[in-house]
Parts: C-alpha cells; structure tokens; sequence
C-alpha cells in the first residue's frame, strides 16, 4: 500500500503530461491577400476606388498648380505692389492654400470620401470572408485562425494547416467566385 501510494504522485504527473495532448487547440491560418486577390468582386472594388482616388489627386494638383502659379505671379510682383494689394494677394495664397488643404482632408482624410467609398466597398466582401472562415473553422474543429498576410504574428506556418483554398471553396457558395482550388479539379 505504501508503495502504491509513493507511485501516486508520480503517476497522477505522468497523467497530467499528456491531458494537454489530449485538449490540444488545432490552430490553422489564412492568407487574406491571397483570398482578396481571388475574389472579383474586390478586384472591381479596388479598381473604383484607385479610379476614385486617382481623380480626386488630379483635381487637387490642379488646384496646387493654380496656388504655384499664383505664387510665382505674386512674388515677381511683390515689389511693385502696394501695401494693401500685397496683403490681398498674401490672403488670397491663403485662402487658396486652405482650400486644397480642405479638400485633400474631404478626400483623403480619415473620415474622408475615400475612406467611406472603401467601407461602403469593402467591407461587406471582408464580412463574408469572416463568415467562410468561421463556418470552415468551426467544420475542421479549429480553435484559432491566423492571418498570414499583413501581421508579424505568424512567423511559419506549415503548408498543410492553410486554409485559404478551403475559404476561397466557402466564398465560392455564396459568391459565386471562381477560385484556384475549383480550377485544378
């Protein structure tokens, strides 16, 4: 009995080493780049929004070309201004400087045009990938999904733990999207 009772603790440790084997967390990772470069419907909303985004630049270097010409056209003049007509000018540099200011602020800034048209865009397609994630995570038993992508959180990850083609396959049901995976079949 005593030696059953030294050989206890020993046992009851040996127990204990494999119950984490035995509740072990699966763990797999994505590559949303690569999801969102395989999805149409993203492709077609980056196009907008560069095409938005490149329109909006062209309008404030329009306006910047005004300002410097309005600038140099000021300063080969300044001497031979008065006063009152320096001030003027000077105050219409100003208010000219302003508005581009304003403007690149209504486009780029962060609660800007180009911000709302990205979320308008963008995130219903980021909620559906969500969505296929999960529904995938949650049919392979997997307790947490990573991103390889555009964090430094995973530093390797084995080939056969990634789940994008899996996610894209998910995505195609509700999106129609042809994906890579479907293709090599």
């Amino acid at each position: 009995m005593k030696k059953t009772l030294r050989l206890a603790p020993i046992l009851l440790l040996f127990i204990m080493g494999f119950v984490p084997v035995l509740h072990a967390q699966k763990s797999a990772f994505v590559d949303t780049e690569y999801i969102l470069s395989n999805i149409p419907e993203y492709n077609d909303a980056q196009n907008e929004l560069d095409k938005l985004s490149n329109q909006w630049q062209k309008e404030i270097n329009q306006k910047h070309e005004a300002l410097v010409s309005l600038i140099n056209k000021y300063q080969s003049e300044a001497v031979l201004l008065p006063a009152d007509l320096k001030k003027s000018r000077q105050e219409e540099i100003q208010k000219k400087q302003q508005e581009i200011s304003t403007l690149q602020q209504k486009y780029f800034g962060p609660n800007g045009e180009l911000f709302k048209k990205r979320k308008e865009l963008v995130s219903p397609i980021q909620e559906k990938i969500y969505n296929a994630i999960q529904t995938v995570a949650q049919n392979r038993n997997i307790d947490f999904v990573y991103d390889k992508s555009g964090s430094a959180s995973l530093l390797y990850g084995n080939p056969k733990y990634d789940i994008s083609d899996a996610v894209l396959d998910e995505l195609a049901k509700v999106m129609q999207v042809a994906t890579p995976a479907a293709a090599q079949r």
